[in-house]
């Protein structure tokens, strides 16, 4: 899959795209990732990118005609079908939030193009004539998209075979249908005391099914007492055994 991402700082990925264990997914090819600055497609000699809002107020919104032609050059470059382009996603508090369906759905797709807005925001007239996606991370504003794409092709990057060092590793992450939406249990390594605490004594039992309980209850117990709202999905699409509502009752009143 191939991700385009129209940034104003193309530098900031590129520590990303060559630390952590996701580099595996880049420089495999994978997660094709390729930058492109605006900036490269302003006229001028100031190759200006951004202007004065109408109507005024504070800051300055990024123009449309440079967004447009390096937009352009992208699907010049990917050589689309015009009928059926890859989406435009923009990074923008009224999108949906991204979550772990999300995250798969793009994982599975042949990529998008990626447009980081900055300053006060973009010209609608680019959003409403390319732009069709919207994502968020969040009720909260950031400088910029960056870190929104960042956050999105990181999620992607870390499902495609091979990127883990252990192939099921992300089927027990939190969220993931494996653990039936609900949030990951705790984690423990050696050593098996530290500063007074022991590693709870069914993780060292060697009983498979011992640990297996031990595990799904903790994560029962973790999403009833953070995200309770996971359980009441978890519950609506049948995903809860008669051993998971008997522990829950039995937490009532103690979390």
């Amino acid at each position: 899959m191939r991700f385009d991402v129209i940034t104003l700082f193309p530098e900031l990925f590129a520590p990303f795209l060559a630390s952590g264990i996701t580099r595996r997914a880049y420089a495999s090819g994978l997660v094709d990732v390729r930058l492109w600055n605006p900036r490269d497609y302003a006229e001028g000699n100031y190759r200006r990118v951004d202007d004065r809002p109408f109507g005024g107020g504070p800051g300055m919104v990024m123009m449309a005609p440079p967004l447009e032609r390096c937009l352009a050059a992208i699907r010049a470059d990917r050589a689309e079908d015009v009928a059926a382009p890859v989406p435009v996603v923009l990074f923008s508090p009224i999108g949906a939030p991204l979550n772990h369906t999300a995250v798969e759905h793009w994982s599975g797709s042949a990529g998008a193009v990626l447009l980081c807005g900055r300053y006060e925001g973009i010209d609608q007239r680019f959003i409403d004539r390319y732009v069709t996606v919207q994502i968020s991370l969040g009720d909260f504003v950031l400088s910029g998209g960056e870190i929104a794409a960042l956050a999105l092709l990181d999620a992607v990057a870390r499902l495609q075979p091979g990127v883990l060092n252990d192939a099921g590793s992300h089927q027990l992450d939190s969220f993931n249908p494996a653990l039936d939406g609900l949030l990951d249990c705790p984690h423990y390594t050696r050593p098996e005391e530290w500063q007074g605490d022991v590693v709870p004594a069914p993780l060292l039992s060697g009983h498979h099914a011992q640990i297996e309980r031990w595990r799904r209850d903790q994560s029962l117990r973790t999403t009833a007492q953070h995200r309770p709202d996971l359980l009441t999905a978890a519950r609506a699409h049948g995903k809860l055994q008669t051993a998971d509502e008997a522990l829950l009752r039995s937490l009532q009143g103690k979390l």
